[in-house]
This record gives structure tokens, C-alpha cells and sequence, in this order.
């Protein structure tokens, strides 16, 4: 009897742990200044600028067109390389090191405007007998690379504003 009882509330926490649907809230730890934002690209229909805004839409971030008392968030530049990182015997590259740097500024509301960077590597495995297969692969390296470098750049906007307010 003791047993059942033991494993009734086991199952009982564990499925009420599982179910209870608790789940991060996207958005929490930004300003209220930088909830409304102008995002601007010098190719507003690149992999990056299309990555950014999905992360600042992810975020709960609105983005409007006007500038007027608005912060605006740039992507000034962004750089992708590939370096050789390792070669097979017979001189054919083996390893490579896939590099994303963003350079970013953010304008605030008051006029003041601050440089942000974001850096992302990552080594990709090149088999040159599966072609096809490694070229789709390191695309989907490369999308998860803007990702991440676009989930750095809010990061560090945010600490940013966090900076500037205690001045």
C-alpha cells in the first residue's frame, strides 16, 4: 500500500512537472524604451537582416518605420569567412572554421549612439565524397550562425541600455 502511494506521487509530480506548461517568457528583461525600435540594413532582404528581425519580432520587439524619437538599431556591416582549419593527406581541406562578425550601432531615443558587435565561429566537417549533403549542411550552420550572432546583438543592446541608464 505504501508503495503505491509512493509511486502515485511520483507520477503525480512528475506529470504535473511536465504539463504545467512553465516556459521562459521571450522579451522579459528589455526596457520598455527598447520595445519599439527602427531596424535599418544597408540589404534589408540579406539572411542577416532577415534573422535580426526575427529575433527582435521573437523578442517582442515592435518595429515601426519612423524615426522620430525612436531608437534605431543599424546593421552597419557583416562579414562571413571560412578559414582552412584542418587538410587530409593528400592536401584536400579536411576541417574549416566558419566566422560571422556583425558590427551593429544603436541610437537611442536621446541622439546618443553606441557601437555593438556580435562574433560567432563554428568548425564544419568538409568531406568532399558527400558534396551535395555538406553544402546543405553548412547552410543550416550558417542560418543557425545569424541566429545566434542576432540573439548576441540584442543581449548587448540590452546591457547597453542597462549602462546608459545608470549615468
Amino acid at each position: 500500500m505504501i508503495k503505491s502511494i509512493k509511486a502515485f506521487f511520483i507520477v503525480a509530480s512528475i506529470t504535473a512537472l511536465s504539463a504545467c506548461g512553465w516556459h521562459f517568457q521571450n522579451g522579459t528583461l528589455i526596457p520598455q524604451e527598447l520595445r519599439t525600435l527602427t531596424f535599418e540594413s544597408p540589404d534589408p532582404y540579406s539572411e542577416m537582416s532577415v534573422a535580426m528581425r526575427n529575433q527582435l519580432q521573437a523578442n517582442n520587439i515592435q518595429l515601426v518605420n519612423s524615426t522620430q524619437g525612436i531608437p534605431v538599431l543599424r546593421i552597419n556591416k557583416f562579414r562571413e569567412n571560412d578559414e582552412v582549419a584542418s587538410v587530409f593527406k593528400r592536401g584536400r581541406e579536411a576541417e574549416k572554421v566558419l566566422m560571422l562578425e556583425v558590427e551593429a550601432s544603436i541610437r537611442l531615443a536621446n541622439g546618443e549612439s553606441h557601437p555593438i558587435t556580435a562574433k560567432v565561429n563554428r568548425t564544419f566537417f568538409d568531406n568532399s565524397r558527400a558534396a551535395l549533403a555538406k553544402s546543405a549542411e553548412q547552410e543550416i550552420i550558417w542560418n543557425d550562425m545569424r541566429e545566434q550572432a542576432a540573439r548576441q546583438l540584442i543581449t548587448k543592446m540590452v546591457a547597453l541600455e542597462k549602462q546608459v541608464k545608470n549615468k
